[in-house]
C-alpha cells in the first residue's frame, strides 16, 4: 500500500467538501502539467469557454489543454466505465450517475471562481441525493464524486491534479493508462484512496466494493465484454445492493426481465406436470396464473384433476387469502 504526498497539503476537512484552509487559499503554488500547453482565458471569459481543460488558474488567467489530439486512447474508458457501471447499477437494483468532463470548480472567499478542474469522468453512487444542481460541481458546498476517472494518456496527473484532488477532498481517484496508448507509461490502472495521511493506493475501490484495479483495467480494454468480467460486474453490484438492502428485482428494467423469465418457467413448468399426467393445456393458462407463487402452482398441478380444477384451487387459495387478511385488520 503506498502513501502519496503531495507539495499542496492535504486538509482534514470532511469528503462531502474541501477545507476552509483549500477554499480560501489561492497562494499554492502553481501545479505541473506533464503533456499539456498553457493557453490565456480571461476571468470573464472562462464561464463561456466550450473547449477541454485540464486546469484553470483565476490568479494567472492560465488554462492548461493536452498538447495531442483526441484519441480513442483516451476516450475509452471514460465511456467504457459508464456502460460498466449502467450494468452495475441495475443488479444493485439503484441508479448509479455519471457525468463525463463535467466542471469541478472552487470558488473563492468572494464567491469568484478560482480554479477548475475537469476529469475524464466523474461517478456518483447515490444521485438521487448528491447529483449537483448547478452547471458544476462547486468544491465545498456540492457533494463530491465518489469516484473521479482520469486517464493518462499523454499526460500524468501525478505530477499536479492528483494533489488538487487531495487537497480538495476527492475521495478516491482512478488513473488509467490504457493499453498501447503511452508509450512512456506501464499500462495499468492505480486506485489512490484519500486517508488523514494522504492519497494510498489500494488494491481494490471502497467505493464500488471489491473491485480491483486489475479487473477495472481489464474491463477497460476488452474489446467486448468478457464472461468474467460479467461476473465481476454482478459480484459489485450485490454487493452494493446488500449493503442497502435492494437487489435486481428493484431495477426497472431488469427486475421486469426477471419476473418475465420467472413467469415463462412457472408456465413451463405446469405444462409439463400437467403433460405428464395426461392432462390437457389450454392457451389461456399463461394468463390465469400469472403473478402465482412457484411451490403453490406446483402443489396445485400435482394435485387437480384437470386444467380447471387447478384454477379453482387458485382461486380458492386467492380466496382464503383476502378472507383471513380481512380478519387480521
Amino acid at each position: 500500500m503506498a502513501l502519496h504526498r503531495f507539495a499542496s497539503p492535504a486538509g482534514s476537512a470532511a469528503v462531502a467538501g474541501a477545507s476552509d484552509h483549500a477554499r480560501a487559499d489561492a497562494s499554492q503554488p502553481t501545479p505541473e502539467f506533464p503533456g499539456c500547453r498553457p493557453i490565456r482565458i480571461a476571468r470573464d471569459a472562462i464561464a463561456d469557454h466550450g473547449g477541454r481543460i485540464e486546469y484553470w488558474d483565476a490568479a494567472t488567467e492560465t488554462a492548461w489543454v493536452a498538447r495531442e489530439p483526441t484519441t480513442v486512447y483516451h476516450e475509452g474508458p471514460g465511456q467504457q466505465l459508464g456502460a460498466l457501471l449502467t450494468r452495475i447499477a441495475a443488479v444493485r437494483g439503484a441508479p448509479i450517475l455519471t457525468l463525463g468532463t463535467a466542471d469541478l470548480l472552487l470558488r473563492d472567499t468572494q464567491g469568484e471562481r478560482q480554479r477548475i478542474l475537469q476529469a475524464d469522468q466523474v461517478v456518483f453512487l447515490d444521485p438521487v441525493e448528491t447529483r449537483p444542481r448547478g452547471a458544476a460541481i462547486e468544491v465545498g458546498s456540492d457533494h463530491l464524486p465518489d469516484v473521479v476517472l482520469e486517464v493518462d494518456y499523454s499526460t500524468d496527473v501525478r505530477r499536479g491534479k492528483l494533489g488538487l484532488y487531495e487537497e480538495w477532498g476527492f475521495p478516491e481517484v482512478w488513473v488509467e493508462v490504457p493499453e498501447g496508448g503511452s508509450p512512456r507509461r506501464r499500462p495499468g490502472l492505480t486506485i489512490h484512496r484519500r486517508s488523514a495521511e494522504g492519497y494510498r493506493s489500494v488494491p481494490a475501490s471502497v467505493a464500488l466494493p471489491g473491485w480491483t484495479a486489475a479487473e477495472i483495467h481489464a474491463a477497460f480494454n476488452e474489446a467486448e465484454l468478457s464472461e468474467s468480467t460479467c461476473a465481476v460486474l454482478e459480484r459489485v453490484g450485490r454487493a452494493l445492493g446488500e449493503a442497502e438492502g435492494t437487489g435486481p428485482d428493484d431495477d426497472l428494467w431488469l427486475g421486469a426481465q426477471r419476473r418475465e423469465a420467472r413467469a415463462e418457467g412457472c408456465l413451463e413448468m405446469v405444462r409439463a406436470i400437467l403433460r405428464n399426467r395426461g392432462l390437457d393445456v389450454s392457451e389461456r393458462l399463461a394468463a390465469r396464473i400469472a403473478g402465482e407463487d412457484p411451490d403453490v402452482l406446483a402443489a396445485a398441478a400435482l394435485a387437480c384433476r384437470d386444467e380447471a380444477d387447478l384454477l379453482a384451487r387458485l382461486d380458492q387459495r386467492r380466496g382464503t387469502g383476502r378472507r383471513a387478511r380481512t380478519r387480521d385488520r
